[in-house]
């Protein structure tokens, strides 16, 4: 069994396509409306803001500069940038890089290892456990994290934010192999083989499905 230790603000300070492939196998862990469910992580995704890292990046939140919408991004490091998808799904990310530079990554998905009768409350659709939190929008609604009420949460300090309480955990020692490639569902050169800044477990049954973006593609 992977060991698991608490998460500081150092281990969030580098540029998230450093960091992301440290999460996997690393535990999210909410308590909200009193209820607590953990996440095993199993897929996560990078996204640079502007002006980060060597290589732009045009499918990232942050790629135009600081929004109302995005200002999480832009902060301390180890807090959680909640943002609506679709109009419907509260995604979940790891804001990562020193405080002023933007970047987070995108917790897509996860095993639920502790709530799993909480997390069937809230993700009724799910027709078998490892549906519950397969999927950034499904992954949200499994922890009970929503936006805007939970933007900016501290899952290094625990502080409570609006009557949730997230922590993570990291593996002591990280995933040696890690799988990397495109990332899901983004449109354009984001979501090609330029750039392979999605990472996940191979083999876990509970990495969600890969899909091409508009304008993107194996040709691109």
């Amino acid at each position: 069994m992977t060991r698991l230790r608490p998460a500081t603000r150092e281990d969030f300070a580098g540029l998230p396509l450093e960091v992301a492939p440290r999460l996997l196998g690393g535990v999210l862990q909410v308590t909200a409306a009193g209820e607590t469910v953990a996440v095993r992580l199993t897929e996560v995704e990078a996204y640079h803001g502007r002006g980060t890292g060597e290589v732009p990046d045009p499918g990232s939140h942050a790629r135009m500069g600081p929004t109302p919408r995005n200002a999480t991004m832009w902060g301390a490091p180890g807090h959680l940038y909640v943002y609506l998808s679709h109009g419907i799904h509260s995604c979940v990310n790891v804001v990562c890089a020193p405080e002023g530079v933007a970047g987070g990554v995108l917790l897509r998905g996860g095993e639920v290892v502790e709530g799993v009768d909480a997390a069937r409350r809230r993700r009724p659709a799910a027709r078998v456990d490892r549906d519950l939190a397969r999927g950034p929008g499904r992954l949200g609604d499994a922890v009970g994290l929503r936006h805007p009420l939970h933007d900016g949460i501290d899952a290094v300090t625990g502080a409570p934010h609006h009557g949730a309480v997230a922590r993570l955990l990291l593996p002591v020692e990280p995933l040696a192999d890690a799988a990397t490639g495109p990332r899901v569902g983004v449109a354009g050169d984001a979501g090609t083989a330029a750039y392979p800044w999605r990472f996940w477990i191979a083999g876990d049954p509970t990495v969600s499905a890969f899909r091409w973006g508009r304008g993107a593609g194996p040709a691109r």
